[in-house]
Order: C-alpha cells, then sequence, then structure tokens
C-alpha cells in the first residue's frame, strides 16, 4: 500500500460527528474527575504513587519498542548494572529513567511557563540525552523529512510520512496556537492536539513519548487534575494497534471523529484504572502505616514507610542514608520489617561488599495490575 500524507490544510479539524461523541465526553469527564478527588484525599501523592510515575514510563517507553519492565528499571536504580544485565536492556532502563526525568522538568517548567513549543523542545532535551538518538538533533525540530514504517526500509514503504520539514516550524506554530484556544469541550481539543502532535513528527525521534507526556501536563493545565500524575499509556499500550490505526486514519480519512471516540473511551477507561490502582495503594499504606508503627515501636516509622512507598526497591545502605532515620534506628527498622513476616522480599543477600537489596512486593504488585514479583 502507497504511504499516508499528513493531512495539510485539514488542521484543526472543522467539523465532528457530535451525536457519535457527546454520549463519552461526560462519562470521560466524570471518570476523570473521580479520579482527580481521589488526588486530593491523598496525602503526599507524588510519593504514594511513585511506582505508578514509574509504570507509565515503562509503558510509554514499551509502546515504542522498549522491554524493560518495572521491577528491572527500579532494581537497576537501586543497585545499578550487575555484570548478567544485557546492554540492550541497560539502553532500555536508560530511557525509562529518562522519561521519568524529563517529565519532572516538564512540571517544574510548567511553574514558569505553558505548554509552548519551547517548553516541548527542552523535554525532549532530556528525554534524548545520553541514551539512543541522542545524536537526533535532541531538543531541535527535524529539518529532514521522517517517515514511520519498517526500520531500514526504503520511504517508498513507509506507513506515514509526517509534514514535510519546510513546512514544520508553521505547523507547529499552529498546533500551539491550537493548544491555547478556547473550544467548544477541552477533552475533545486534548484528542486533537495529541493526534496533530504525533501527526506533525516534530523531532527525529522520541515523538511517541513527547506526546503521551502532553495528555497529563495538558489536563494538569487545564485544572483537570491538580498534578499530572495520569497514567494513559497503560491502555494505549494495550490497545496500541488500534491507538496506530485511528491515529493514522485522521491523515488517511479525515476521521477525527473516529480518532476522539477511540481518545475519549481511553481517557475513560485508564481514569477509571488509575483511581482503582490509587485507591488500593491509599488503602495499602493506612494498612501499613498501622503495622510499621506497632512493628517498631519508633516515631520514625512514618518516615520508613514513606521511603518504602517513593523507592519500593532500595540497597539497605540507601535506606540507611535517605530514609531521615538516625543510623542506628534505622537499621533497626530494616531488620524488623525485612524478617519473616515482614513487608519486603530480599531481591539480592548481602555479599563482600555488595549491600541486600529489598523490594516492597505488595505495592509493586499493586502498580503492575497483577502479581509478577
Amino acid at each position: 500500500m502507497p504511504p499516508v500524507f499528513y493531512h495539510s490544510g485539514q488542521f484543526p479539524p472543522t467539523a465532528f460527528n457530535w451525536p457519535q461523541l457527546i454520549p463519552l465526553i461526560g462519562p470521560a469527564n466524570a471518570a476523570l474527575a473521580r479520579y482527580d478527588g481521589l488526588l486530593t484525599a491523598i496525602p503526599n501523592a507524588a510519593v504514594l504513587l511513585s511506582p505508578l510515575t514509574t509504570q507509565e514510563a515503562v509503558l510509554s517507553s514499551r509502546i515504542e519498542g522498549t522491554q524493560a519492565t518495572m521491577g528491572e528499571v527500579l532494581e537497576y536504580e537501586a543497585a545499578g548494572a550487575g555484570d548478567s544485565l544485557d546492554p540492550s536492556k541497560q539502553e532500555d532502563i536508560e530511557e525509562v529513567l529518562n522519561y521519568r526525568k524529563a517529565m519532572r522538568q516538564a512540571t517544574d517548567e510548567m511553574q514558569r511557563l505553558p505548554i509552548c513549543n519551547r517548553l516541548v523542545r527542552s523535554v525532549h532535551a532530556t528525554l534524548l540525552s545520553g541514551v539512543r538518538g541522542h545524536d537526533k538533533a535532541r531538543g531541535t525540530f527535524r529539518t529532514i523529512p521522517n517517515y514511520i514504517g519498517v526500520y531500514g526500509r526504503p520511504i517508498e514503504e513507509a506507513r506515514f510520512i509526517p509534514i514535510n520539514p519546510e513546512e514544520l516550524e508553521a505547523g507547529m506554530a499552529r498546533w500551539e496556537s491550537y493548544l491555547h484556544e478556547t473550544t467548544d469541550d477541552v477533552l475533545m481539543q486534548l484528542a486533537v492536539v495529541h493526534a496533530e502532535f504525533e501527526s506533525l513528527h516534530p523531532f527525529l525521534d522520541g515523538n511517541g513519548r513527547i506526546g503521551r507526556m502532553l495528555i497529563p501536563l495538558y489536563l494538569f493545565d487545564r485544572k483537570l487534575l491538580q498534578s499530572p500524575m495520569f497514567y494513559l499509556s497503560e491502555f494505549l499500550e494495550a490497545n496500541r494497534q488500534e491507538y496506530y490505526d485511528r491515529l493514522l486514519a485522521v491523515s488517511r480519512d479525515n476521521d477525527w471523529t473516529g480518532w476522539c471516540r477511540f481518545f475519549l473511551q481511553a481517557l475513560q477507561r485508564q481514569a477509571t484504572q488509575n483511581e482503582a490502582k490509587a485507591r488500593k495503594i491509599l488503602e495499602l499504606y493506612q494498612r501499613q502505616k498501622d503495622w510499621i508503627v506497632e512493628k517498631t515501636h519508633s516515631h520514625h516509622a512514618i518516615h520508613a514507610l514513606d521511603f518504602l512507598f517513593s523507592t519500593p526497591i532500595f540497597k539497605s545502605p540507601d535506606f540507611i542514608d535517605q530514609s531521615k532515620i538516625p543510623d542506628a534506628t534505622a537499621r533497626r527498622i530494616l531488620t524488623l520489617i525485612s524478617g519473616e513476616n515482614g513487608l519486603l522480599k530480599t531481591v539480592r543477600e548481602s555479599s563482600g561488599r555488595r549491600p541486600a537489596v529489598y523490594a516492597f512486593t505488595e505495592l509493586l504488585n499493586i502498580a503492575e495490575g497483577r502479581d509478577v514479583f
């Protein structure tokens, strides 16, 4: 089949099949509101939902072909590269860590900047820093053609060819302008913003990941969420082929309605899933708070628990150094919570100068959505 070309002259869309979309807008907004209500009720949500943030980075990167799991990422972060770690797996892990770093950077920069091309370029530079694609003009819009297809095959066999590089600056200016317009519905606007960004494909690499980062950032910017802690990649990764097909149909068939229908359903279902996971994490925290206080009889117990939620895989020295607990007390608490019937599973026994590595498996399994630890 011949490649599909970017939909020049058809952005922003001027007409939708509203009877198909209106029944989806209300439920999507309601699901987001319920999730945001729970976020508001969670003390220090950035700490308690830290595993979900890592899982989002893992799944968004997996859509682009990486194979690292959340456990591998957290274990690598805690213990570093082991002798048995495949170099390609290390590269995957570092891409995931960059994704998380770029997301934090974007959140910080939004204290000073709106979502704009300047912010997008800055975040892209961080995403590709020191990893595969770092030599592909990171932080700079492309000046050469790009295409989506089988790696190594000629452009004539491409599935999709984005906007010409000569027209890209103007296309991104239109995208930025539309991003700040007042439209009929903000979730519909977000659907269009995401599809247009992916269709323009402004960078040589990293477009999919940046486009997915923009989803929670937009929800945060429009005050639909109190923080940009929304994790859509689980749904998109599970429905990857339809995700790609719906985006392609925008340029091939001018089918903005079909894309928006898919996107609204994704928002509703993932908001519901995010709420369920966040609620389980909050319930786990409340339950283990009572347990750890009773187990340790220490007024440092809550500091210890907060450390476990923010760093669910860690080396023993990190707990002692970073938990804000006096050394002797930290060692005693770690012994109590890692023994039989404790909270922690030993991932790696101590050996010589190598410290033990522990995992808070119940929390990690909630984030994964299944028992994998």
